[in-house]
């Protein structure tokens, strides 16, 4: 087994691991919406994508773009813990990280009656733990942490898209995600503007406080996940954009502008898939990437503790 390098508190890839067929899903019919009855109207028209202020222009957050996207609804939370054993009772489904046996964990999550653990190059605080899963998220023995309102995580892209299928939905565009969170407001580096989170006072989202990633003091009340459905909401009703969990979009990851040095990197990344949001591990210091124009490519197959999901439907 090998594992790459990780870009700061980002989720790290799953590399060199063969993948097994997939589990198939045990009920059928026709198509079902789950979840739509809560979730929240966008109005379709002109929508922004990227910024003019770049923070980490590698990861191709520019340039600001136009695009037209179609009106939809989008879940106000990621998916729940709750809401996502409702879909494995129906359907028997397997993650990829039970299929696997095993996925990355940030190390102070860890418990420490585990001993050693494997880490990742030149990131050893995301840890291989064996049988961390969705309703195991720190490894065996903690299922407790799973808790029904906090959102579901070690999803992978796999896992994300057959959730959203069962739910009568898929996963949004890059773009939706962008015209969802912004509200209107233009080229804002946040869902409620351009107010910079700190470490003592302003604590709008789930991310950091402290020295990554020695110690995280918390002052923002979680060292982990917080509830989905918790900080205020966007002017679109919509709960936890940045922060908390990374959140996975249909989109292929591409950057329009490429440096050599990005294409090099890229080479390896044929088959990625975008990310957007951020996480409760976020820090400007390290990882600026809870921001609307951020993001991130990943392996389809990759899970950690700190990935999740969140639904759109057609209107």
């Amino acid at each position: 087994m090998t594992q790459s390098k990780a870009p700061s508190c980002c989720p790290p890839q799953r590399v060199g691991a063969p993948l097994q067929p997939a589990v198939p899903l045990r009920s059928g019919g026709g198509r079902v919406l789950r979840g739509r009855e809560n979730a929240v109207l966008i109005k379709g028209g002109t929508a922004l994508v990227g910024t003019a202020r770049p923070q980490i222009p590698d990861d191709g957050e520019n340039p600001l773009r136009k695009v037209t996207v179609k009106s939809f609804r989008i879940g106000a939370t990621t998916v729940t813990n709750a809401e996502f054993a409702r879909f494995i009772e129906d359907t028997g489904y397997v993650t990829e990280a039970e299929r696997f046996g095993w996925s990355f964990v940030f190390w102070s999550q860890v418990p420490k009656e585990y001993g050693h653990t494997q880490g990742v190059l030149h990131a050893q605080w995301w840890r291989r733990v064996d049988g961390a899963t969705w309703c195991a998220p720190q490894g065996p023995g903690t299922e407790a942490a799973c808790l029904p309102d906090h959102p579901v995580v070690h999803m992978s892209w796999n896992d994300a898209s057959t959730y959203a299928d069962w739910a009568g939905g898929r996963l949004p565009t890059e773009a939706e995600w962008e015209h969802a969170a912004r509200a209107g407001q233009g080229d804002v580096m946040f869902p409620w503007g351009d107010w910079l989170p700190d470490d003592t006072g302003f604590f709008p989202c789930n991310i950091w406080q402290g020295r990554f990633p020695e110690k995280n003091s918390a002052a923002d009340g979680y060292l982990a996940t917080a509830p989905a459905r918790s900080f205020a909401p966007n002017e679109n009703g919509l709960y936890n954009l940045v922060g908390n969990v990374w959140e996975w979009t249909s989109d292929s990851f591409k950057i329009r502008s490429l440096k050599k040095p990005v294409k090099e990197r890229l080479a390896g990344m044929k088959g990625y898939k975008t990310a957007k949001g951020g996480s409760f591990l976020c820090h400007q210091s390290y990882c600026f990437r809870y921001r609307i124009a951020a993001r991130i490519g990943n392996s389809p197959d990759s899970t950690t503790t700190h990935q999740g999901v969140r639904v759109v439907w057609p209107d």
